[in-house]
Parts: C-alpha cells; sequence; structure tokens
C-alpha cells in the first residue's frame, strides 16, 4: 500500500474522458488557423490588432508595462480568463519560475515561491518573503491570500526583491492585485456556472455613476462544491472550497486637481487542503477519486477533543476551516503642481480564521518502520492542530511623485507606516491510541509589529535612450511577542518551568530569548535602462531587500521557542523587452543572480519515538539562485494569441563556514551537524530509524539542510524547469464567435520538503535496526519530499454572442487529472486537486 502515487491521473469515467476529449479537440483549432484560416480570422470584428500592452505601476506609477525595466508579468481580466486563472493560486501556471500551491491543511493559504524563495507557514510569528497587495494595499498574512478572480482588473507579479519601493518581505518578490473601479456607464454582468463535485457558482458586478465625476461598484461572487475526497471513516466529503465574497467601490472627482478611490471588501473562504490519497487506504484496488481516513468530523459543537481539555472555542470547532477578511481600501490623491502628485494610501485590514486540521490522516505519521501506517480513524485526528486566531493590520502611505527639470527626471517618494497585531490561540494533539492522545501544547500568542519607512527613487534621463535609476528605503521594524500557556497546569497561578509563558523563555543553552526585536535596514536599488529602438528596451538593477526576524511559534517547549535573524538578499538582473513585427511578437527575457544571506528555514521534524511532530525555524544558510527567464508572446494573425513562458533556476543552500559547532541558544550548526551525519553513515547506521537504548537513532541525518546521505538538501519548491505555454483563437461565425483556448504548465522534478526526506520500498539493514523501507533512493517512492517531472492541462472553449453580450463557456482544470505532490508535511504527501470542469453563462448590461 502507498501513501502517494505521484504523476499518476485515477481512471476517467467514460462521460469525464469524452468531455475532457471535446476539449482538447477544440483546442487543437489553435494549431490549425495559425496555419489554414488567417483569412476567416480577420472577419472577426472589434478585436485588437497585435499584443495587448498594460499599464501597470509597478514603479509607484503609471507605465506600460514594456517600458518599466523590471521582471514583471503582468496580466489583464481578460488574458487570466484566456489563461483558465480563476484564482491568484493559478497564477504559478504562468509565471516563469512561480511555484504557488495551497499550504498544508489551510486552502485559503497561497504559498508563493517565487525564484526559491518562499514559506510554507501562516502563522503570524512568521513573514512571506513574497507579498501580496491589494489596491496598494499589503496583506502581512498569508493565512487568506487565495484570491478569487472576481472584479479584478489585471494581476502584476513582480520577480525578485521589491523592497526600495515596495518594502520588507518582498526578496521573492510581489504579488500586485488591482481591482476594478467602477464605471462612468451603468451596466455589469451576471454570471453562473455548474461544475463537477456539484460546484456552483455566482458572480455579480453592477457599475452605478450617480453624478458628473462620481461612481460606484457593487460586485460579489458566492461558490460551493461537495468536495473532491470521500472520507472512508466518516463518509463525509472533503476539501471543498466554499465561499463568498462581496466588494463595495467608489470613486470621485472631488475636484479638478483631486480625486478619490475607495473600496470596501469582505470575503469568507472555507477551502480546505487536507491529505488526500488517489487509492482508498484500506482497499488499494479502488482508485477511482481522491480519499482520506480521518475520523474527525467536519461538524462543530461536538466537542471531538475531549476528554482533553483544550481551552477556549477552537475544542468545539469541526474539521476544516473558516477565514473571514474585511479590507478597507482609500486612494486619495491631489494635483500639488503641474506635473506633481500627492497621494494617501489607507488600508485596514481584519482577518479572523478558526481550523481544526489532522495533519496525519487518523493515523500515526510514516516512519522508516512503518513508511505506511495502517488505517485507524482516530476519532481525534492523528497529529490535529485546533486554531483561533485574530490579525488586524493598520497602514497609512504618503506618496509623491512627479517630474521636473522638463523630464529631466522622474521621481517618487514617500513614507510608510504599518501597525500589525495578532492573536492567535492554538493546541497541538497527537494521537497515539484510540485511548491516548496527547496535548503536546494548547498556547496563546499576541504579537505585533509596528515598522515605518521612508523611500525615494529617481530616474535621470540622460537622453532619449538613456536611463539611470537610483532609489533607496529606510525602514524601522520593531516586533513584540507575549506568551501564555492555556493548560490548566499553567494558568492556575503557578507557572511551572514546562510553561509555554514568557517568564521561561530560556533557549537550551541558558541564553535568555528575546520578546522583542528591532531592525533597522537600508534597502537601495540602481538600475540602468537603454532604449535602443523604439521597440527594444535593455536594462540592468542591483536590489537589496530583507524579510524580517521572528519567533519559532510552533514551537511546544520554552526552550524550542527560539528567536530567528532577518533575511537580506543582492539581487542582479540584466534583461531585454521588445515588441517586434508591428507587435505580433514579444520577447522579454532576464537573467538573475540572487545572494541571499542567513536565509529563514522552517524544519518540520518527526520524533521517531512518540510520532509527534516538532519545528524549528532558523537561519540555518545562505542561498544562491541564478537562472534565466523568457516570456514569449506571438499574435500571427487577428484574433490568435499565443505564448510560452520558459524558467530556469539553478539554486543551493550554502551552510556557513568556519563557525563554532553550536550558537548562543545552543542549536548546532550545519557545518558541525554534516560532519556528525557522515561520520554515523561511515559506522553504517541508518537515518530516521528507530531509537532505543540498542539502536541510537542518527539524529543529525535527513534534518534541517542535510540529506539522510549526509549532503546538503536542495531548495525546496525550486524546479529547475518551469515551462508553461498555450493559447487561444477568436474565430469569428458571422456575429457570433467560438474561442478555443488551451494552457498547459510543466515543471521538472523537485523537493518539497527541507532535508529532501523520502522512503523508498527496498529493504535497509544498519547497525542501528533492518527496516522495510530506506530513505537512500533505493527502489521505489512510497512517500516523502520528490515531486517528479509533471505537467497540468487546462482547457476551454467559449460561445460569445453579438458584441459579446453573453457567452456560454466550457473549461476543465487539471484536464488529465494528474496527481503530483505538491507538498509534505513529516512524510504525509499533499497532492494537487484533480480534474474538475464547470459551465459557465455570463450575461452583460
Amino acid at each position: 500500500m502507498r501513501w502517494e502515487i505521484a504523476a499518476q491521473g485515477a481512471s476517467l469515467s467514460t462521460k469525464g474522458y469524452l468531455m475532457i476529449r471535446a476539449i482538447a479537440l477544440a483546442g487543437t483549432a489553435l494549431v490549425s488557423v495559425a496555419t489554414g484560416l488567417p483569412a476567416f480570422a480577420q472577419e472577426s470584428q472589434g478585436r485588437q490588432s497585435g499584443i495587448e500592452d498594460i499599464v501597470v505601476t509597478a514603479q509607484r506609477r503609471s507605465e506600460l508595462a514594456q517600458e518599466v525595466p523590471i521582471a514583471i508579468s503582468a496580466f489583464s481580466a481578460d488574458q487570466l480568463q484566456a489563461r483558465g486563472v480563476t484564482s491568484v493560486q493559478q497564477i504559478g501556471n504562468v509565471v516563469p519560475n512561480l511555484i504557488s500551491q495551497s499550504n498544508t491543511g489551510i486552502g485559503s493559504a497561497n504559498s508563493y515561491f517565487l525564484r526559491g524563495l518562499g514559506s510554507t507557514e501562516s502563522i503570524a510569528t512568521f513573514d512571506p518573503p513574497v507579498g501580496t497587495y491589494v489596491d496598494d494595499i499589503y496583506l502581512s498574512r498569508q493565512n487568506a491570500n487565495n484570491l478569487s478572480m472576481f472584479d479584478v482588473e489585471r494581476v502584476e507579479v513582480l520577480r525578485g526583491p521589491q523592497g526600495t519601493l515596495f518594502g520588507r518581505n518582498t526578496t521573492g518578490g510581489a504579488i500586485n492585485v488591482i481591482m476594478r473601479e467602477p464605471g462612468d456607464e451603468f451596466g455589469g454582468y451576471v454570471e453562473a456556472g455548474y461544475g463537477r463535485y456539484n460546484a456552483k457558482l455566482l458572480r455579480v458586478s453592477v457599475d452605478a455613476p450617480l453624478a458628473p465625476g462620481l461612481a460606484v461598484k457593487l460586485s460579489g461572487y458566492w461558490q460551493n462544491d461537495d468536495g473532491y475526497v470521500k472520507n472512508i471513516t466518516t463518509g463525509e466529503r472533503l476539501n471543498d472550497d466554499d465561499g463568498w465574497g462581496l466588494r463595495f467601490g467608489v470613486k470621485g472627482d472631488l475636484s479638478p486637481t483631486i480625486r478619490w478611490s475607495g473600496s470596501y471588501m469582505h470575503i469568507v473562504s472555507k477551502g480546505d487542503n487536507l491529505p488526500n490519497f488517489t487509492c482508498n487506504p484500506a482497499a488499494q484496488t479502488e482508485c477511482d477519486g481522491r480519499y482520506a481516513s480521518t475520523g474527525l468530523r467536519q461538524e462543530s459543537g461536538l466537542n471531538q477533543l475531549a476528554p482533553l481539555v483544550v481551552s477556549g472555542r477552537k475544542a468545539d470547532f469541526g474539521l476544516g476551516q473558516t477565514a473571514a477578511t474585511h479590507l478597507v481600501t482609500s486612494n486619495l490623491a491631489f494635483d500639488v503642481a503641474p506635473e506633481h502628485t500627492l497621494t494617501l494610501i489607507t488600508g485596514f485590514l481584519s482577518l479572523s480564521q478558526r481550523y481544526v486540521y489532522d495533519f496525519f490522516d487518523g493515523r500515526a505519521g510514516p516512519s522508516l518502520a512503518a513508511p505506511v501506517p495502517p488505517v485507524r480513524g482516530y476519532t481525534r485526528g492523528g497529529f490535529t492542530v485546533a486554531n483561533d486566531g485574530v490579525h488586524e493590520q493598520f497602514t497609512q502611505e504618503v506618496k509623491l511623485n512627479g517630474s521636473f527639470g522638463d523630464g529631466l527626471v522622474d521621481y517618487v517618494a514617500g513614507f510608510y507606516y504599518i501597525d500589525e497585531t495578532n492573536r492567535t490561540d492554538f493546541a497541538d494533539l497527537f494521537t497515539i491510541s484510540p485511548a491516548v492522545t496527547l496535548l503536546l501544547a494548547d498556547r496563546t500568542i499576541r504579537n505585533g509589529t509596528v515598522a515605518k519607512a521612508g523611500y525615494v527613487q529617481a530616474d535621470l534621463n540622460l537622453t532619449p535612450q538613456l536611463t539611470l535609476t537610483a532609489g533607496v528605503r529606510y525602514t524601522d521594524e520593531t516586533k513584540t511577542l507575549n506568551l501564555r500557556d492555556n493548560r490548566l497546569s499553567c494558568n492556575g497561578g503557578h507557572i511551572g518551568p514546562t510553561c509555554l509563558d514568557n517568564s521561561n523563555l530560556t533557549g537550551p543553552s541558558g541564553v535568555a530569548i528575546p520578546t522583542s526585536l528591532t531592525t533597522k535596514m537600508w534597502t537601495p536599488r540602481f538600475a540602468a535602462n537603454f532604449r535602443a529602438t523604439d521597440d527594444i528596451l535593455l536594462y540592468a538593477s542591483a536590489t537589496r531587500g530583507f524579510r524580517s526576524g521572528g519567533w519559532n511559534a510552533r514551537a511546544t517547549a520554552p526552550a524550542q521557542f527560539l528567536p530567528f535573524d532577518p533575511e537580506t538578499v543582492w539581487s542582479y538582473e540584466g534583461g531585454i523587452k521588445s515588441d517586434l513585427f508591428d507587435r505580433r511578437v514579444r520577447a522579454n527575457i532576464t537573467a538573475f543572480y540572487i545572494d541571499m544571506r542567513n536565509q529563514q528555514v522552517l524544519a518540520g521534524l518527526l520524533n521517531p519515538v512518540t510520532g509527534a511532530i516538532s519545528f524549528l525555524t532558523r537561519n540555518f544558510a545562505d542561498f544562491r539562485n541564478k537562472g534565466l527567464e523568457a516570456e514569449l508572446s506571438f499574435a500571427p494573425v487577428d484574433g490568435l494569441n499565443l505564448y510560452a513562458n520558459i524558467g530556469y533556476q539553478d539554486a543551493e543552500h550554502r551552510p556557513f563556514k568556519n563557525v563554532p559547532a553550536t550558537d548562543i541558544y545552543g542549536i548546532q550548526s550545519v557545518e558541525s551537524q554534516l560532519a556528525e551525519c557522515q561520520a554515523a553513515l561511515a559506522q553504517g547506521k541508518i537515518p530516521a530509524g528507530a531509537t532505543s537504548s540498542t539502536y541510537p537513532r542518527v539524529s543529525t541525518c535527513a534534518s534541517g539542510v542535510v540529506t539522510a546521505d549526509g549532503k546538503i538538501a536542495k531548495p525546496t519548491r525550486t524546479p529547475k524547469w518551469t515551462v508553461s505555454a498555450g493559447g487561444s483563437y477568436e474565430i469569428g461565425m458571422g456575429e457570433l464567435s467560438l474561442v478555443p483556448s488551451v494552457n498547459v504548465a510543466f515543471r521538472s522534478a523537485h523537493e518539497v520538503a527541507l532535508s529532501n526526506l523520502s522512503f523508498y520500498d527496498q529493504p535497509v539493514t544498519g547497525t542501528n535496526g533492518s527496516y522495510p523501507a530506506n530513505p537512500f533512493g533505493n527502489g521505489n517512492q512510497i512517500i516523502g519530499s520528490h515531486t517528479k517531472a509533471g505537467a497540468l492541462v487546462n482547457a476551454g472553449v467559449t460561445l460569445n454572442g453579438p458584441d459579446k453580450r453573453w457567452s456560454l463557456a466550457l473549461e476543465c482544470t487539471n484536464c488529465f487529472d494528474a496527481a503530483m505532490i505538491q507538498t509534505s508535511l513529516s512524510n504525509v504527501n499533499y497532492l494537487n486537486r484533480p480534474m474538475s470542469w464547470m459551465i459557465r453563462a455570463n450575461h452583460k448590461f
């Protein structure tokens, strides 16, 4: 029995197969039209000639994307639809060197890895290195950043650090989502859809002008499905993606020199990403779907964690999560003088998230002695986390941009302030048997961040062809922490030495753990761009960025609650942007080199004796990455749009050299750990084996960034190759038009767990025991970190009515039901979503 079947699709039903074949055949029109239908293509009315230009704000001012000397992937709403992108997470299918996937458990949380930099952690003492922005408002938490694409104007993906203009926590880059502003004329649309797993979708948007220069917009969506996973223990359907959202927007010209736009958005997400398998864990020949076996139920109020005393309302949560987001944005612009504009950008975000997740599927975690644990269906789950969190932030930015010297200098300067508060109340439970469940920890963490920053960037236009750019940002940040143990033995007036409390925060070496962290950082940027011709732009840049430090909040003991330092990065880029053949061909190519110091690395370690997980985040090593990115677009005839995006990267961890064997907190260095691991392997010991007085465990191998065979691990979610290709073609049929589309996203083999540990099916014997599986790559993979190369195919066909006032679309995602490992937590694998399809009808008014 296998916990994982990677890169193999489950068998499709006959109807599903025929549907996919129909869509795939429709997609072949994209090939035939390029050679055989150019005259027919020209019959379509009202289509844009050439490749679409998109206005972006990557440099905090409005510019055409092709004129911005930054590696940026920009997509309009129409382009997103043509590529089958319905949520921000799916952006990873069309951007080179970007991996975008759900966190373990939490379907509402996107984990972005851009050029090898990312984080799978959503707890509030960690910050993501790829920032998410909505209408210039930074979303500090990764918990609910998987935004549905309703009423989106465009999406910009800025690759590489954006520390000067966007600030902290953008060492990997930034995802900038721009929502539609209210239209100047009354109108809107209504859309309904139905699809696989009884999926239902409704979207509505209405624009209403109230007076000259004043308009409002009301939009919303609702989605619901039954879930694609069958729980063989409880009979429930899991991993549904339910939710709804409303947005009210307003824009107005308050005077000839004053403009204001603002919005309120409320989103409720109930998406889950629980572990599931392509075959029934209790009947391995049953492989027509996705299966799980946890004994936890989705219904709340059952007190399923009893008889354990878990504090607060989280004790009554059911399996799954609910995240509710309130986002208020305001953008007030003043033309203070000709060519100079002052903008006040204000944002308030409130996010509450409640969940109970079983990360071990109602059984023990995999181990070398038992790589495929038997199905238990534990009623409290195998390894369960109950979480009740509230996160709020206020941001204020004052931005001045303009030009002087008759266009000699263009500039942007500003001040930025953020005040964030978080309360995370969560408990960890581990079940050993039906009668025995351990409460590993139950604590409330209150942490906050106050950061102030000033920035300036100026472009010196020396000639009509040559521009030099210099900018810098200074950030002053303070983080605070307060920890309280919720267990009865710790909150009754006596705080024992094992209680998770500020008074007990001392590292293993006896050094006190600070409850306040201050960072002061300069992040400059230097660039030059040369306009070789009207259609070719050459550029080069050097940019610095940093990600904030924090605390190891997953700790279950005070000595593990260690701080980690900020990581810093210098990124060097050179590239070309070109529009050729009357904008029929676009070729954007970038080369980059990343030099990161003190990379923050999250390790989830499995105790081979108890089976419980311990987590540790440290600045284990430096990080280097170099690579190429090519974005190619073609519009050989009107209505036909083809693209191919290719990313290559070569990344590595670089452990610190010539450092003490342990740091000030007593944590072993990678250099020392590597030496001990190699010595143990030379003695014939087997990593990840059980611990006993007879067989001591090889704890330094398959841990942190050291692999089971005593090497430095490959960086996670950093495939050498990412390739996406596809296109769409609009076939005119009188007043109607038919638009087939197809999109393919390929990723080469890569690792998804820090130590790259996987188990293989050949038995092994060493000086510390014999095991039915091995961690050295001998045989077929059973479970673990390694993800085979694979491709996902999305396709669709849309019938448009006259003037596109109505449309009817048939779409599928993951059309051939490829099953691939997305992430792994202590060797429990998480798969991508299976094939799904939807029929959508849209009417504009």
